[in-house]
């Protein structure tokens, strides 16, 4: 049986993660808040699905995000996935190949403008895209494929304030203009198991946005 590891397997993006990997017929193993990295006999798939927004630790534009803000904010969103990603390369190996899917952010693609303006969470998801695709290129010989879905706004509790905000409500026919509304965690979490499994398919950046990007 396949066997990936799903982290953030609590939150909403990853819970949905590990059922629609469960429903493909994986075995799957979440990893959330202190829990570390299971025992396997093999691992197939990697999804780096976990974050946080920062913006209780102050992260904000440049001229205002706390120093505090941006190492938490690059520490939890990119060190880590980092970190995951070193420890998966050699059962990955030892399997003759799989995949690595890590979970950007439309923010990692385009500048967020007053209601979007957090740097250190920009630029932690744009650290993901050019990590993910270094490994694409890196470990493409040995059959590892390594993709990156970027989401828009999805309705999960991380996005609450945003949800709770009438204005970005108002916004989202403009923002997401495919729905007019929030995306849903599986959207997001289909879009990651195509990716774990399309053979012939590494390095790419996939938008799951509503529309977001394409203007």
């Amino acid at each position: 049986m396949r066997t990936a590891i799903v982290t953030g397997s609590r939150g909403g993006i990853g819970a949905a993660t590990v059922g629609a990997f469960e429903a493909a017929g994986f075995s799957v193993h979440g990893v959330d808040l202190g829990e570390g990295w299971p025992d396997l006999d093999r691992l197939d798939a990697l999804v780096c699905a976990h974050g946080i927004s920062g913006r209780r630790l102050g992260d904000g534009p440049v001229d205002s995000c706390t120093e505090e803000a941006w190492d938490g904010v690059l520490d939890a969103n990119l060190k880590t996935v980092f970190l995951y990603c070193k420890r998966a390369i050699a059962p990955l190996r030892a399997a003759g190949g799989g995949a690595i899917v890590t979970v950007s952010s439309v923010l990692g693609l385009v500048g967020g403008d007053d209601d979007f303006a957090t740097h250190a969470y920009a630029a932690s998801k744009a650290g993901l895209i050019g990590l993910t695709r270094a490994m694409a290129v890196t470990y493409a010989k040995e059959r590892i494929r390594c993709n990156v879905v970027c989401p828009g706004l999805i309705e999960t509790p991380m996005s609450a304030r945003s949800q709770g905000d009438a204005r970005i409500r108002a916004r989202l026919p403009d923002l997401q203009p495919l729905t007019g509304g929030f995306g849903r965690a599986e959207d997001v979490a289909s879009a990651a198991l195509y990716l774990a499994t399309a053979p012939f398919v590494t390095g790419t950046v996939l938008t799951v946005d509503g529309g977001w990007t394409a203007r």
